[in-house]
């Protein structure tokens, strides 16, 4: 995995704009296409389902999974060790969630892959444990506080754009190229902060931007 280049944040993100006329009729239905990969999405990152029966009885189904916090989180303050599996699968389940969040912003029409990166790049360098704080995870999730504030009006200004791209697509086929950032810059900025305050990769407070 090549660094970042210099200066940049250690958490990388990108979507590539598509430079071609979007599939109107999955862009129309986008939600019920994706009901497949978002039980996929769910099973593999602990999610739970639970629904009431006629006889007054309720059934839950859950998923295994989930980003890893807990356990490096320990690892971090007692050993000062950050395990390569642990590393690689946090990595290779953002991915995954990214694409599956991308598809349903509208951001690509090729549907979600549970391993290629398609469209969507998320880069993290593996980091070096004996470098990272060993009591800074501890509060770290204090400290994103403030960016989670920031990311709730965020997010309800990304949905808002992705309903406004909904509609440019079914009438002329493309996606506005400044909402398109604007939604491409949402997610960049929430994976920083999951960066810092959940899967604990990196003691570089996120930068308040948009822009990588």
């Amino acid at each position: 995995m090549q660094a970042p280049p210099y200066g940049a944040y250690p958490v990388q993100f990108s979507v590539d704009y598509p430079d071609r006329p979007l599939d109107r009729l999955t862009s129309a239905f986008r939600i019920l296409v994706a009901i497949p990969i978002l039980i996929l999405i769910g099973a593999v990152s602990g999610n739970a389902w639970q629904w009431s029966a006629g006889n007054g009885t309720t059934r839950t189904i859950g998923g295994a999974g989930g980003l890893l916090f807990f356990g490096p989180l320990l690892m971090l303050v007692f050993r000062r060790k950050y395990p390569r599996w642990w590393f690689d699968w946090n990595l290779e389940l953002l991915r995954f969630s990214n694409r599956v969040w991308a598809y349903l912003a509208l951001m690509d029409d090729h549907y979600p892959s549970a391993d290629e990166q398609q469209a969507v790049h998320l880069e993290i360098p593996y980091p070096d444990a004996q470098r990272l704080n060993q009591w800074l995870p501890i509060f770290k999730w204090l400290l994103a506080i403030p960016h989670v504030i920031v990311l709730f009006f965020l997010g309800i200004g990304a949905f808002v754009a992705a309903v406004v791209a909904w509609f440019a697509i079914l009438f002329t086929g493309t996606y506005p190229r400044g909402l398109f950032h604007f939604v491409e810059g949402t997610f960049r900025w929430t994976n920083r902060v999951i960066g810092y305050a959940l899967i604990l990769v990196t003691d570089e407070y996120p930068p308040f931007r948009l822009n990588p």
